[in-house]
């Protein structure tokens, strides 16, 4: 067990009897109280997310989740097939798995997958991503006064807003 002032955002903890992952953490004295610190959770399985109130001296198991670099090779049978960047081995988790995220990953992306006990959990995405552009809008300058966007349509098939100034390809 483990004090609560010990957490930091994206710390991984075992509450109620699920696995939750710290999305914010926000240390708070309010006045004559005591210190406590108000967190929002999310469920690692289910994706809910809840917000809690600790008292500083709570004590909390941590859960370790290990990382690891996976490379996207294809996708089958409603499952996406992963290979580990350093022992080649695979793994395969169902598509819903990525949620939203799947409509970025196109083959020979590396993400991060953590893994409770060798099973997936949760995936990362890289914050930046090279995909090409398969359809533009074309765009139009005197068509708006603010925000110049058009629509896009990447190489996996997600629909985007990108600045006037960019072209198929």
């Amino acid at each position: 067990m483990t004090a609560i002032s010990e957490f930091r955002t994206g710390a991984a903890i075992r509450f109620n009897n699920d696995i939750w992952i710290i999305t914010e953490f926000h240390h708070v004295t309010p006045g004559n109280w005591r210190a406590m610190v108000r967190t929002k959770l999310k469920n690692i399985k289910t994706g809910r997310v809840i917000e809690n109130t600790f008292r500083m001296t709570d004590e909390i198991e941590a859960v370790r989740l290990d990382s690891k670099t996976m490379q996207f090779l294809y996708e089958a049978d409603n499952l996406l097939y992963f290979m580990d960047t350093k022992t080649f081995d695979q793994t395969f988790v169902p598509v819903s798995f990525l949620g939203e995220q799947r409509q970025y990953m196109k083959e020979g992306n590396t993400c991060t997958i953590h893994f409770l006990e060798d099973e997936p959990v949760t995936a990362e995405l890289p914050i930046f991503l090279e995909l090409e552009i398969t359809q533009a809008e074309p765009g139009v300058r005197g068509n708006s006064t603010s925000n110049l966007m058009k629509n896009a349509t990447l190489e996996t098939g997600a629909k985007v807003q990108v600045p006037l100034f960019i072209k198929e390809g």
